[in-house]
């Protein structure tokens, strides 16, 4: 857009001057014709006084007429020495005095004519008219080099056209450099505006931009206000509504887990139970063991369905706190990604013990600026999706440390993989996207733990990557931090 505009400008600016040229060599050229004009008047008016400088031949045996060069027409010749020339013939056209190179038609009236003649390399502009003179009538005619419509016209690609030329093309350059100057500020707008953070909504200086420019920058200011103020009302509502859910999810979770703990117990001892729920106490010593298992089933599934929506809320909570835009004012800390990785692994190795997974640690000491609780968050989320989606007998493998950049110096990573069914290379896009699932994907998700896991990492300005397993199996994400 700049870049169209700044040739618009250039063109619209350069246009002009081509034609103000244009109109400098009609100028000079119309100067140059006045002046030829009054050099052809100064030429008719020295044709009299050559005229007169012929005289009869009183003491010559031949008829040739005599000369006596008048004062102007001495005073003519010398000042345009080698430039200059008359010549004078009879009315056969004879040559009698003068140059011989100077030959015209004989004039049929007695009016001055003129002529062009180019002897020698030089134009000249020749006067001719049929007058009297002290000799009978005769024709003289009187050449001049210097006229100055000729001059012009031999000089026209060195005197005009290349010095308009020059000056075109320096102004050409002069007002390219002063536009791309002028469009500087504009330019740092643009650049300033396309590179920020999707999430830095604050406004742009308007004393720093061109007075211009500003109505432009404040309607920017407003609209980055509007959509401050819309994001964070949604932010607040997600935040609020997951935080209200929380606690009575967290009971409802207790007290199936308890029914679900009861029920199991039931089973085998077939014996009522203290504190059961109503339809396992009195009752179970009398129900048949097909009804008992129907209704364990149920609980079962009731207490799945309240862990799923308890993972729900925490990770909407989750995903509100990591797009808050006040975490950019809050202090980063140092972290310690070896002992992360470690206190991970503790807190999932009972879940990948029971549904028989290897779940392994390769760490090396790093550390990382960032916020403490977000980066255990998103390294959450990554060993949650690998243990749950990895069928029995897999492995699952935290890493940490550095490794080299390309270019560059090495950069600190974190790395979660599995050898589960993978992500094909067609949604590994797409599975970034909040509440979005791979068709035909096994297990129980939300579709929300690599959008908070990528979101967090956009907080820590680090870039999330999705790639396929050792032996081109499984699903590999690595989270590359800055340096």
């Amino acid at each position: 857009m700049t870049s169209d505009l700044r040739n618009r400008l250039l063109l619209l600016l350069v246009l002009p001057l081509c034609a103000l040229a244009l109109l400098g060599v009609w100028l000079d050229y119309r100067s140059a014709d006045e002046a030829a004009v009054q050099h052809d008047q100064r030429l008719v008016r020295l044709l009299p006084a050559l005229a007169d400088s012929i005289l009869a031949p009183a003491f010559r045996q031949d008829d040739s007429p005599l000369l006596l060069l008048a004062p102007p027409i001495e005073e003519f010749l010398r000042q345009n020495q080698g430039f200059s020339g008359f010549s004078v013939r009879d009315r056969d056209g004879q040559l009698l005095l003068g140059e011989a190179w100077i030959h015209e038609a004989v004039p049929t009236t007695h009016a001055p004519e003129f002529h062009s003649v180019e002897f020698g390399g030089v134009t000249y502009r020749v006067a001719v008219q049929l007058g009297r003179t002290g000799a009978g009538e005769l024709v003289v005619a009187l050449a001049d080099g210097s006229d100055p419509r000729q001059q012009w016209a031999q000089q026209l690609l060195t005197r005009v056209l290349l010095p308009n030329l020059v000056l075109v093309v320096a102004a050409g350059l002069a007002i390219h450099w002063a536009v791309r100057r002028a469009f500087k500020p504009l330019l740092d707008l643009a650049d300033a505006v396309e590179h920020r953070s999707p999430r830095d909504l604050s406004p742009i200086d308007e004393a720093s931009s061109p007075t211009e420019v500003r109505p432009l920058v404040h309607s920017l200011n407003r609209l980055f206000a509007l959509v401050n103020a819309q994001a964070e009302g949604q932010r607040r509502f997600v935040a609020d509504a997951a935080h209200q859910l929380r606690t009575p999810l967290a009971g409802l979770q207790a007290q199936v887990e308890a029914w679900a703990m009861m029920a199991k117990a039931a089973i085998p001892a077939r014996s009522p139970a203290v504190d059961a729920p109503e339809g396992l106490t009195s009752e179970t010593e009398k129900t048949p063991p097909g009804s008992i298992m129907l209704r364990v089933d149920q609980i079962e599934r009731l207490r799945n369905a309240t862990r799923r929506t308890s993972q729900l809320a925490h990770q909407l909570l989750a995903l509100s706190r990591a797009d808050a835009r006040s975490l950019d004012a809050l202090p980063p800390q140092r972290l310690d990604l070896k002992d992360l990785c470690e206190a991970l692994l503790e807190t999932f190795l009972n879940a990948a013990t029971e549904k028989g997974l290897d779940l392994g640690l390769e760490v090396e000491p790093v550390h990382v600026n960032g916020h403490g609780w977000l980066v255990r968050e998103m390294l959450s989320n990554l060993v949650d999706n690998a243990i749950k989606y990895t069928p029995c007998g897999g492995v699952v493998t935290i890493r940490c440390g550095t490794r080299a950049g390309s270019p560059g110096p090495a950069r600190v990573f974190l790395e979660v993989e599995d050898d589960g069914p993978g992500v094909p290379l067609a949604e590994r896009t797409r599975v970034m996207q909040r509440f979005y699932r791979v068709p035909g994907a096994v297990g129980e998700g939300t579709g929300l733990g690599l959008a908070i896991a990528d979101e967090i990492a956009q907080v820590h300005r680090a870039t999330l990557t999705l790639g396929a397993g050792a032996n081109e199996r499984g699903l590999r994400i690595t989270v590359i931090f800055p340096l």
